[in-house]
């Protein structure tokens, strides 16, 4: 059984057809890249698979059993989304990496934020850093790192390198890796960026709303 299972998922909005008949698989620890024109439907596509929008037809399961079912609240923390532009909020890295716990009125482990920061070539020290001092790259780790301070099973990464320069997208995809290999975390992620395309081992590519290519290179 996939993991993920998409059939014939559509969505219409103001007469328009955004998506249409997108049918798909993911495997567990899988990474899968979708990649397509501005205006195709790749980041509709990801916000429906992440209940933040719903589709108007079609089925998608998880694990089985439709998302429908899923508590929305559970099913986000087991499909969660990492926004383009990262949006950090308080006044504190700590404030956003120390979120998570508090959702789930958990005390804040303040060692495995550290060795988080550390891993993702930031010092540790950063814990206390005002969010308006942080760079665009780092405000991006900072926002990827609040996503798995508890493991997601799926983690959808929609353009988190756009507008990054290649030092900055070098560690954010040495995170994507970690993520996957180490931490066993199943990665959607929706690039413009050609290097990734090329680098990608299983590429999806969505045009007019439809699937028109679904390549593995394993």
């Amino acid at each position: 059984m996939s993991l993920i299972d998409l059939e014939n998922v559509g969505f219409q909005a103001d007469g328009q057809t955004i998506l249409k008949d997108i049918s798909f698989s993911v495997e567990e620890q899988e990474i899968v890249t979708i990649t397509g024109a501005s205006g195709s439907g790749k980041s509709t596509l990801v916000r429906i698979l992440s209940t933040l929008q719903s589709r108007t037809s079609g089925t998608i399961t998880y694990k089985g059993k439709s998302i429908d079912d899923y508590d929305p609240i559970q099913y986000r923390r087991e499909v969660s989304y990492c926004f383009q532009q990262p949006s950090l909020f308080g006044d504190t890295v700590k404030d956003n990496l120390q979120f998570p716990y508090d959702i789930r009125n958990q005390a804040f482990d303040v060692k495995r934020a550290q060795e988080a920061l550390t891993a993702v070539d930031l010092n540790s020290n950063y814990l206390d850093k005002a969010i308006t001092e942080l760079s665009g790259g780092e405000r991006q780790r900072v926002a990827m790192l609040r996503n798995v301070m508890f493991y997601p099973q799926v983690l959808i990464m929609d353009e988190v390198t756009a507008g990054l320069d290649e030092d900055n997208k070098q560690i954010i995809h040495k995170m994507m890796t970690r993520f996957n290999q180490n931490d066993h975390i199943t990665l959607i992620i929706i690039t413009h960026d050609q290097d990734e395309m090329d680098h990608a081992k299983r590429l999806i590519t969505i045009e007019n709303g439809q699937l028109k290519g679904d390549e593995r290179r394993e």
